[in-house]
C-alpha cells in the first residue's frame, strides 16, 4: 500500500514563499517519478514541476524561474518551493509519484496566494 502525505499548503500574500512537502510510503519502487500537479476550479490538473529518482526535473512554463522542485531519496521525499507566488497561482496542489506499475495521488493541499 502507497501512501503519499502532503504539507505545507496555506495563505500567502502575492511575492511571498511556500514549501510543499510530500512523503512516499509503501513499495514506491527505487526508479521512479515524484513531483506536483495543481488544480483549479472546474479544470484538470495540470503538470507543476516533476523530478526522476536520477534528478532530471520539468517545470511548467508559468513557474519556471520561481518554483523548485527537489527531493531526498533516502526520506521518499519531493519538495516544492514556492518563490514569488502570485494569485493565479492559487489552487489545490496534488503530490504525484510515478512507479513502473502505476501512479498514486496525495490528497491534495490548498494554496492561495492574496494580492
Amino acid at each position: 500500500q502507497v501512501q503519499l502525505v502532503e504539507s505545507g499548503g496555506g495563505l500567502v500574500q502575492a511575492g511571498g514563499s511556500l514549501r510543499l512537502s510530500c512523503a512516499a510510503s509503501g513499495s514506491i519502487f527505487s526508479s521512479n517519478v515524484m513531483g506536483w500537479y495543481r488544480q483549479y476550479p472546474g479544470k484538470q490538473r495540470e503538470l507543476v514541476a516533476i523530478i526522476t529518482s536520477g534528478g532530471s526535473t520539468n517545470y511548467a512554463d508559468s513557474v519556471k524561474g520561481r518554483f523548485t522542485v527537489s527531493r531526498d531519496n533516502a526520506k521518499n521525499t519531493v519538495y516544492l518551493q514556492m518563490n514569488s507566488l502570485k494569485p493565479e497561482d492559487t489552487a489545490v496542489y496534488y503530490c504525484y509519484l510515478h512507479t513502473p506499475l502505476r501512479n498514486y495521488w496525495g490528497q491534495g493541499t490548498q494554496v492561495t496566494v492574496s494580492s
